[in-house]
């Protein structure tokens, strides 16, 4: 993990900021074209070959706009609170990624999967185990109400 949090790690907030808006950016934009062409059939299919392109294509495609802001509020303020830390925000991301959508390509209910849940609670999940490993309550607090908000709103639906 020395290359992911290493308090010699320098990085631009600013960059990293630019980063995350464009990250944002590219899922509304998808967003937009999907409503014009039928990307949401590039989503995660567990254990199909067709279903491997899902797990980098999966965060970025979103079924309404409700699902949309749905993800877009606490993945902003997940990724907004990474690029603030000493993390290598573009690795962790991606490494997330990656990792959500394997785990769900080996393990998931056989259908169509869309959405970035899997990169939100994965980044809740960097967060509260950063925060332990650096010591910052602070951290640990502000990640598990965004988990539990997030959350709630995924079990209303």
């Amino acid at each position: 993990m020395s290359g992911l949090i290493d308090s010699r790690n320098i990085h631009s907030i600013k960059r990293d900021l630019a980063g995350v808006a464009m990250f944002i950016a590219a899922i509304w934009i998808v967003f937009a074209l999907d409503r014009f062409l039928p990307l949401e059939t590039y989503g995660l299919v567990p254990r199909t070959l067709k279903g491997l392109t899902g797990i980098v294509t999966m965060p970025f495609l979103h079924g309404d706009f409700k699902h949309l802001l749905g993800n877009t509020i606490p993945l902003a303020v997940t990724m907004m609170l990474l690029a603030g830390s000493r993390a290598n925000t573009g690795a962790i991301v991606t490494i997330i990624t990656l990792l959500s959508g394997i785990g769900l390509w080996l393990f998931g209910r056989t259908a169509l999967h869309i959405g970035a849940s899997g990169v939100v609670f994965g980044l809740i999940a960097f967060h509260v185990c950063a925060g332990v490993f650096e010591k910052r309550l602070e951290s640990v607090v502000l990640s598990v109400v965004v988990g539990l908000m997030y959350a709630s709103t995924i079990i209303q639906g």
